[in-house]
């Protein structure tokens, strides 16, 4: 009577299947908007900076663990060490309301607009597909987070929207590590240990369908499904990654396996497809390579692209632009590499923050990038001070603007390649 009570209670604010998979007025706009080509080779300049919001928590290790922008664009989401979530929304770029915000060092740019709370360190969040800021019952995001159930939020109010609760063999509450959101919008998929359960979007509560990694002959993907991604051109296949230091790809509809990658060092903490959905990428723990693979193909590595990540169990999230064209990425050292995903090689980098760089995120139709910085830091005993003292440049986010092509150079920039390549030791 609970479960039919909280269906009814939140079913009219969400999001109507019948609009989300005809109207999508992100893919709209997209069909009419020609994503300008970003110079690489001229560095990026901040135009938005914010600090001292992370830094007023009551826990002084805390830090960024990443950073997401909307499908449309109207804002990003960062999460952090405090178990908070927060929505920042993105000022009318090029207005004088954009141009007035405070970039100083000692000052935020702008307030985060929503902050949310959940109870336990957050594991993973993802957006709603179809989010548009002009559609109320769209703006909504996924969280999971440890000893919690799944929680779905509306972005423009804070409140909890509704709950998807997964049980173990003695009825808890297990958490997900790994969420992600179908082409459709029409389900949740949630990664546990050796295991995916998909729960409908429209039937919040205890309901799911639950699928094993393994076959019965014990093969197949083992350990904590860690990050998983849906290939972009709705060809039904998913790909999830695991901390057994493996990626696999599925069938959407039944949960199949097609293929179990192996090459990675460490647990693989991000997995994303190219724009066609012909390659996908991978990245671990304490693994300095980044592993792009042909899933026409899956024999060997087609190449691999450098980032210091050798010595951090952080889970560093990287990015594809629009055009599909480059991926970039974050490191321990603080720079943003880029790379031209045609040839593997490393095209430019800037130095983003004087720490770990975990978190870089595209706008999907802007000339603009976010980046969220920070790790966790020990005090020395000896010292006799608990305090962290961090430059502004130190566990912080920020906005990037790009420099763009122009008409000329946009033709020679999709037909030749006129960047200057440099190979960081990557052998394919």
């Amino acid at each position: 009577m609970a479960e039919e009570e909280e269906r009814q209670q939140y079913q009219p604010n969400l999001p109507s299947p019948d609009t989300e998979i005809t109207e999508n007025p992100t893919h709209q706009r997209q069909e009419d908007y020609s994503w300008p080509a970003i110079r690489f080779d001229v560095h990026p300049h901040r135009a938005f900076h914010f600090r001292h919001q992370f830094r007023t928590s009551p826990i002084p290790n805390n830090f960024l663990e990443g950073v997401k922008w909307s499908p449309d664009g109207s804002c990003f989401l960062t999460s952090s060490e405090d178990n908070t979530l927060r929505v920042f929304a993105l000022p009318d770029y090029g207005s004088e309301n954009a141009n007035d915000c405070s970039v100083a060092a000692d000052e935020d740019s702008y307030a985060a607009n929503l902050v949310v709370n959940e109870g336990e360190s957050v594991y993973d969040f993802c957006w709603y597909p179809y989010m548009s800021a002009s559609d109320p019952i769209t703006c909504v995001f996924a969280t999971t987070s440890r000893d919690h159930p799944i929680h779905l939020w509306d972005a423009s109010s804070g409140q909890l929207r509704c709950t998807y609760r997964a049980y173990d063999a003695v009825d808890e509450i297990t958490a997900a590590f790994s969420i992600a959101f179908n082409p459709t919008g029409t389900k949740i998929f949630a990664g546990y240990n050796k295991s995916v359960r998909v729960f409908d979007l429209h039937n919040p509560g205890r309901d799911f369908e639950q699928y094993s990694t393994l076959q019965g002959n014990k093969e197949g993907q083992t350990g904590i499904m860690s990050a998983m991604a849906f290939c972009p051109t709705h060809s039904g296949m998913l790909a999830i990654g695991s901390y057994s230091k493996t990626a696999a790809i599925y069938r959407e509809d039944n949960m199949e396996p097609l293929y179990v990658l192996h090459g990675h060092e460490g647990g693989i903490t991000h997995v994303q497809f190219s724009k066609d959905g012909n390659y996908l990428y991978t990245g671990g723990r304490k693994d300095p390579y980044i592993l792009c693979w042909d899933i026409r193909k899956t024999v060997d590595v087609v190449y691999k692209l450098y980032r210091s990540s050798e010595d951090t169990n952080q889970r560093i999230l990287f990015d594809i632009e629009p055009l599909g064209r480059h991926l970039c990425t974050g490191g321990q050292d603080g720079v943003v590499h880029i790379y031209d995903l045609q040839t593997g090689q490393w095209v430019s980098g800037f130095q983003a923050a004087l720490d770990t760089v975990n978190g870089f995120s595209f706008h999907p139709f802007l000339p603009m990038a976010t980046t969220s910085s920070g790790h966790r830091r020990f005090v020395d005993p000896d010292d006799g001070n608990d305090e962290f003292h961090l430059s502004a440049d130190e566990n912080c986010a920020s906005v990037w603007s790009f420099s763009v092509a122009s008409m000329v150079e946009n033709d020679g920039a999709m037909d030749g390649d006129d960047y200057n390549s440099h190979n960081l030791d990557q052998h394919p």
